[in-house]
């Protein structure tokens, strides 16, 4: 950092994202959802699928929308991040079933920030299939495991 302004705006925005890390914590707590920091310091929420999509389908379920609340009520108190919500499947139904379901289910979850009023290009959607397993595929345990949202959250450079 060059001067001393630059050097106040690094810490106030490191505060914020302090901030909204914490009350994203708090917020889905009990939810099996995780939230963490990743090495290149973006916020990370893995979104599990038992509480945002059934199995083969891209309706958001009940029990995701109070996250995603919690989660856009951040978003509206910090204007300034860039959003990157990644949909994942199991490898269940192949390629030609699964890309396009994993980026139905970032999409989904993308226009349900939307329609809570928060809008513009710093909200991104990938679907990544079943390219990343975080769980073996051999076992229904390891599927559901798999089949998730992972939302990323970084401030601009």
């Amino acid at each position: 950092y060059g001067t001393r302004s630059e050097l106040f705006f690094a810490l106030l925005q490191r505060l914020a994202e302090e901030r909204q890390r914490k009350e994203l914590e708090a917020a889905t707590r009990g939810t099996g959802v995780t939230v963490s920091r990743t090495s290149d310091n973006q916020l990370k929420m893995a979104i599990p699928s038992d509480i945002s999509f059934d199995s083969n389908s891209a309706y958001i379920k009940s029990q995701f929308r109070p996250v995603l609340n919690s989660f856009v009520t951040s978003l509206k108190r910090n204007p300034n991040p860039h959003v990157i919500i990644i949909g994942h499947t199991d490898s269940t139904g192949g390629d030609h079933i699964n890309d396009p379901l994993s980026l139905n289910r970032a999409n989904a979850t993308r226009d349900y920030i939307f329609n809570q009023g928060v809008r513009g290009p710093r909200i991104q959607t990938e679907g990544r299939g079943a390219r990343e397993p975080v769980a073996s595929n051999d076992s229904s345990w390891g599927r559901s495991k798999n089949r998730r949202v992972e939302i990323f959250v970084a401030e601009p450079q």
